[in-house]
């Protein structure tokens, strides 16, 4: 039925109007989906199931989350207080907007591509940012599409302050991090790295010791399949946290 209802929205509703429109769109498809079997603790919403996307990911009706974004809150949510500094690589928009809500904390959003909601343009390179800056970074699938990518490690920590957290999270494969720089079609890039626009892959060790490389303390968090999964996780995901 959504991915039914999905599809005519999106044949007679131009995409920009579909965006504006989306947290509207959401609450009358959230009818047809509530009960009490299941819940997202983003939006709070109580669900008799989740949407399940082709991926097989489970989206929310009411917000948008999906798996990663709900396990993204787990994490942010317990550390918000009054002036806590976040810098938040290509939000989901989901957070996007729970976020830009707060008036207590400094949330800075960025996008270099111009396909998520954000608040300024900034290469992960080199932000121009000020050293020591935020309370918590988090930088969930970017690093596979950067060529220097350690380049960018290295940014995050000098902008992170000392002690505070870069939340980090990529496709990931077994065995050693997958890339050549000779492959740059989009056509080669889907077919060796997963997406069109990835340069590689990353193993959680191979992404660990880069981390690790530039300075930072590295936590990897694994997460298998949860009993009464009432929060519609995926049977397993990696977290790295990463300490200034």
């Amino acid at each position: 039925m959504y991915k039914t209802f999905k599809s005519i929205l999106k044949s007679i509703i131009p995409h920009n109007l579909l965006v504006k429109n989306e947290q509207l769109i959401r609450k009358v498809t959230y009818l047809f989906y509530k009960g009490n079997r299941f819940e997202c603790n983003v939006c709070s919403a109580q669900l008799s199931k989740f949407i399940e996307l082709p991926s097989e990911d489970l989206l929310c009706p009411r917000c948008g989350s999906l798996p990663r974004t709900r396990r993204l809150w787990k994490f942010i949510e317990p550390q918000l207080g009054d002036g806590f500094k976040i810098l938040h690589f290509s939000p989901s928009r989901t957070l996007y907007r729970k976020l830009k809500k707060r008036k207590d904390i400094d949330y800075l959003s960025t996008d270099y591509e111009d396909e998520f909601l954000a608040d300024q343009k900034l290469d992960i390179r080199n932000t121009g940012l000020d050293k020591n800056r935020f309370d918590l970074i988090v930088c969930f699938h970017v690093l596979e599409h950067i060529d220097e990518d350690l380049k960018a490690m290295a940014e995050l920590f000098r902008i992170l302050k000392p002690g505070a957290q870069c939340l980090i999270q990529t496709p990931f494969k077994t065995g050693d991090i997958y890339e050549n720089p000779a492959i740059t079609t989009p056509e080669d890039r889907l077919k060796h790295f997963g997406q069109d626009d990835h340069v590689r892959v990353y193993s959680v060790e191979g992404l660990k010791s880069r981390l690790t490389s530039v300075g930072f303390k590295v936590i990897v968090h694994r997460f298998k399949n949860e009993a009464g999964n009432k929060l519609g996780f995926k049977g397993e995901d990696v977290v790295l946290v990463c300490e200034a």
